[in-house]
């Protein structure tokens, strides 16, 4: 009888942690690249932002509850296939390699890289790049586009790094994505942002490929965030 019971009891026990993880969207992020996440809140200890914003109108419609998890940049689509995490909202690219790995999202937002600098020391062309000490986000899209044109590429967790290793005079350059990167200069006037003829770039949200439920989800709830005016007043919002 006692053996009946606690094999009950463990039934009973896997069970509630089932349901409990299906009314649970796990969302990995890498808080460190505003206005699409960054932490925040009253402790700073909240993973808050754009993506963010829509991650958790994306648990609202599916009838779930947003968990955030804040990791490397360059493990978030690891965490997703070894299935740590239920998608990644983290300003991500979508580039042909990375759709081998995960299904993404309709496009939601378009970008493209920038090049900051010292005052006075801008390139006029992508040409001015090569063979300069470019600084970039490990696992980035600007970490891969660097690799282009120079063999000095130093690559860091957060873009945050990066623009500190230009400001100490360390590197020529970082290669950054332009939100994030105008961002960070409202805070850093003393850098030069320069825009050159790169090719534009679309995020999207990172799904495993096995989940083609919540990538229905997803692009159901996109749709409806842009139609319904909520997508606008979240641009409005974080796109100062």
């Amino acid at each position: 009888m006692k053996k009946l019971i606690a094999v009950l009891s463990l039934s009973l026990l896997t069970l509630t942690g089932c349901g409990k993880k299906e009314n649970v969207l796990v969302v990995g992020t890498n808080a460190a690249f505003p206005p699409f996440e960054y932490m925040g809140g009253p402790n700073g200890d909240e993973a808050k932002g754009f993506d963010i914003d829509i991650a958790r109108q994306i648990a609202e419609d599916a009838g779930k509850t947003l968990k955030v998890e804040n990791m490397k940049f360059d493990s978030l689509i690891v965490a997703l296939n070894a299935g740590k995490i239920d998608m990644i909202a983290a300003g991500m690219t979508i580039t042909p390699e990375r759709q081998k790995a995960v299904s993404f999202s309709q496009p939601y937002y378009e970008a493209t890289q920038v090049v900051l600098t010292q005052q006075g020391k801008a390139p006029t062309s992508p040409e001015d790049l090569k063979d300069k000490i470019i600084a970039v986000q490990l696992g980035s899209t600007g970490d891969i586009m660097a690799k282009e044109y120079s063999h000095n590429v130093v690559a860091f967790n957060t873009g945050f790094e990066a623009i500190m290793e230009l400001k100490n005079g360390k590197v020529d350059l970082v290669l950054f994505d332009s939100e994030p990167a105008a961002n960070h200069m409202k805070k850093n006037p003393d850098l030069q942002l320069t825009t050159l003829a790169f090719e534009p770039e679309y995020y999207g949200l990172a799904i495993s490929k096995e989940n083609a439920e919540l990538l229905k989800q997803t692009n159901a709830t996109l749709d409806k965030m842009k139609s319904n005016g909520q997508y606008d007043a979240l641009i409005s919002q974080y796109m100062k």
